[in-house]
């Protein structure tokens, strides 16, 4: 039953993406950015609803949806980015690896969308989209990023890029850290398979720029490490 399920959720999962990414292009070249993202986030929230998957938020009231923020989260699922856009509140776009700029219609919607490709893999390349990245918060939109990098394997929190940690010592705005539950038993990389069930996304208290800069890069990266894996739940 559970695989009839899944196949089920595959085909409307697929179909409602195609139409959010093809929505996203359109009204990017009608609207300035700050005007379509609110219709954009009630879209990816109401994805889950179709999917039968309960999100519950918890600690939401503490951040100001008018602030710039550094948002970081850890990586368990692809329903992670739909759950970031969704429900962090504000204007807030993403850092992710560059070669899903390069698939289709994907990539030329995140494009539009204003996120942020990094190459992992070449040093300079990563270095260099700092200044993009910070190029974005001065205009007063935060950045979603995924310390860990990839998808854990095990449901467990994997060790942090110390990429993450140089650029927020750069831009100079709070960190919030968030911890996200229930996603590994939701859909994880080892399965093809969506199990809906109850999910939670937890908002952690924001990390204060005086803190941030009297640390290490290190110091500042386990100590995130630290509060995300206290903010997940189950």
């Amino acid at each position: 039953m559970k695989y009839i399920l899944s196949i089920y959720l595959w085909i409307v999962l697929f179909i409602y993406s195609i139409f959010f990414l093809i929505f996203a292009i359109a009204v990017s070249y009608i609207f300035p950015s700050k005007k379509y993202t609110p219709w954009l986030q009630k879209i990816l929230r109401f994805m889950f609803t179709i999917l039968f998957i309960k999100v519950e938020v918890e600690g939401i009231e503490i951040i100001d949806p008018n602030k710039t923020y550094l948002y970081m989260a850890n990586h368990v699922s692809l329903f992670d980015v739909p759950l970031l856009g969704g429900f962090i509140p504000g204007h807030a776009r993403g850092v992710e690896a560059d070669r899903q700029h390069a698939w289709p219609i994907y990539g030329w919607a995140m494009r539009r969308l204003g996120n942020i490709p990094i190459n992992r893999k070449n040093i300079f390349s990563s270095l260099s989209s700092i200044g993009k990245i910070a190029g974005v918060i001065s205009e007063g939109k935060s950045m979603i990023i995924l310390p860990e990098g990839h998808r854990t394997m095990d449901g467990e929190l994997r060790e942090f890029k110390s990429f993450p940690f140089l650029l927020a010592q750069k831009v100079e705005v709070e960190i919030v850290p968030i911890g996200l539950s229930g996603l590994y038993k939701l859909k994880n990389k080892n399965s093809w398979t969506i199990n809906p069930n109850k999910i939670k996304i937890k908002f952690g208290k924001p990390i204060e720029v005086d803190t941030i800069k009297e640390l290490t890069t290190k110091e500042l990266r386990n100590n995130v490490r630290e509060v995300i894996d206290g903010l997940i739940d189950f």
